[in-house]
């Protein structure tokens, strides 16, 4: 299908950025449509992980604190999976790989795909490259945490107790809801 880019402007510039697009695109009849503006937040593409002791079966999740979490929720300390931004030049799997260590302190052997997901296509380009890896105490290096300003509290909880908190609520993280309704049919399966 075809898109005339009429215009663009950047609005931001900084962490996120942010685009005006004024564009045409092709209808589903084959007409063209009328002008529009867009917007555009470019912000990049995240790895994320869901650890998971196998020795003790227990899932190992980050907990910090979430600003925008907060206003809309009324929660400030938001149950995620550990997760960074890919920088140029690194793979999902290698950002992966990081944060485990980062945010976790485990040392991955293995890492499997679960799936790669726009977080909300149309507002923003950002993809999610999402896996799940098995880990043991042996692959322990470090306490974890995070770096440099990160404040990061690591949590363990058994799949019931995780999947509970989907259930009421207090997981609303949907990089997170996604993996552990993954692990929930890998473990039926």
């Amino acid at each position: 299908m075809r898109v005339e880019i009429k215009a663009e402007e950047r609005l931001y510039d900084g962490f996120f950025k942010l685009d005006r697009i004024t564009l045409r695109h092709e209808r589903f009849d084959g007409g063209m449509s009328a002008a529009k503006d867009v917007l555009n937040l470019e912000r990049g593409d995240a790895a994320a992980v869901l650890l998971h002791d196998i020795e003790r079966d227990m899932l190992i999740f980050a907990e910090q604190f979430r600003y925008a979490a907060h206003e809309r929720t009324g929660q400030g300390w938001i149950l995620d999976i550990v997760a960074g931004m890919i920088e140029e030049g690194e793979t999902a799997e290698q950002v992966a790989r990081r944060e485990a260590l980062e945010e976790g302190g485990y040392r991955l052997e293995d890492l499997e795909s679960i799936a790669t997901f726009f977080v909300s296509p149309g507002g923003t380009t950002e993809r999610i490259h999402l896996f799940y890896a098995p880990v043991s105490a042996s692959q322990r290096t470090t306490e974890g945490g995070g770096i440099g300003a990160e404040d990061i509290r690591l949590m363990e909880l058994p799949f019931d107790k995780a999947w509970a908190r989907v259930e009421d609520g207090r997981i609303c993280d949907a990089k997170t809801i996604i993996a552990l309704q993954w692990l929930r049919l890998k473990r039926k399966g």
